[in-house]
């Protein structure tokens, strides 16, 4: 019998709602998920650009974010410049492959599911870390012409 209060209670507001507060809320929702669907398409699209799925992005945008973050890194230590450069491209594959995620998250219906950021953050670490490695190999194996010497090569 206690119940029955809170249900007459509940039935009253829903009688208060009217149509047009309904198309109100509709709407609100229609532009939240707009939004969210192309905050998501903008996260894909530039983490795409910065990810290593793009295979002619290095030269239009992580080699000049690498190259600017050795730069601020020599003007502290000049022989920073080439460790730090590296270290700006690494990270900037790794931007590119959260924003890629974040984005997905966005975009894919379903998603609405809670983010997990370490999991995101740790997958995304370990793929352009094996990515790198990747590359560092084929370079010491001379599968691929590094325009530098690596590692002692």
């Amino acid at each position: 019998m206690k119940n029955l209060p809170i249900v007459s209670q509940e039935s009253s507001l829903a009688e208060q709602i009217t149509p047009k507060q309904l198309q109100l809320t509709a709407l609100e929702d229609w532009k939240q998920t707009t939004f969210k669907k192309l905050r998501g398409g903008f996260f894909l699209v530039i983490g795409y650009l910065l990810s290593p799925l793009c295979w002619w992005n290095d030269l239009l945008f992580n080699l000049p974010i690498a190259y600017g973050f050795g730069y601020v890194c020599s003007l502290f230590y000049p022989k920073l410049l080439l460790p730090c450069s590296v270290i700006g491209y690494w990270l900037s594959n790794i931007v590119g492959i959260l924003l890629m995620q974040f984005g997905a998250m966005d975009v894919l219906p379903n998603q609405d599911k809670e983010r997990n950021l370490k999991k995101e953050l740790l997958t995304g670490l370990i793929s352009s870390t094996v990515y790198t490695l990747v590359i560092l190999a084929l370079v010491q194996l001379k599968i691929l012409d590094a325009p530098i010497p690596l590692l002692g090569s």
